[in-house]
């Protein structure tokens, strides 16, 4: 049975938080954009793995706050707990072709 989508999204946040890019690479389509406040004109999957990727397995504990799918999305609100105790939250919107994720909208900016 194939998975559903938020539980690919699940998935994919605690493969970050691990570090397994293995497993990341599995969901994240050839097509991949991120998009974020810092990165005004998006990054493809390669400016991704570059910008983004060495920050995984830095997290220490992440907790899903909102899981909402509505058709090809997924909003996700999580808390993480850093290895130097700080915590953060951030909601990202995840888009998705199939069992692929060819999108990221990610809001953060939230200390707790």
């Amino acid at each position: 049975m194939a998975k559903s989508r938020v539980e690919l999204a699940k998935e994919m946040y605690r493969a970050f938080s691990a570090g397994d890019r293995e497993a990341i690479e599995e969901v994240i389509g050839p097509e991949f954009e991120f998009h974020s406040p810092l990165d005004e004109h998006g990054l493809d999957r390669d400016g991704y793995f570059e910008r983004c990727w060495p920050g995984a397995g830095s997290l220490t504990e992440l907790e899903f706050v909102r899981l909402i799918e509505q058709g090809d999305e997924v909003v996700v609100t999580y808390e993480a707990t850093r290895a130097n105790g700080t915590r953060f939250r951030n909601t990202e919107v995840l888009g998705f072709d199939g069992d692929r994720q060819v999108r990221a909208e990610v809001y953060f900016g939230w200390n707790l």
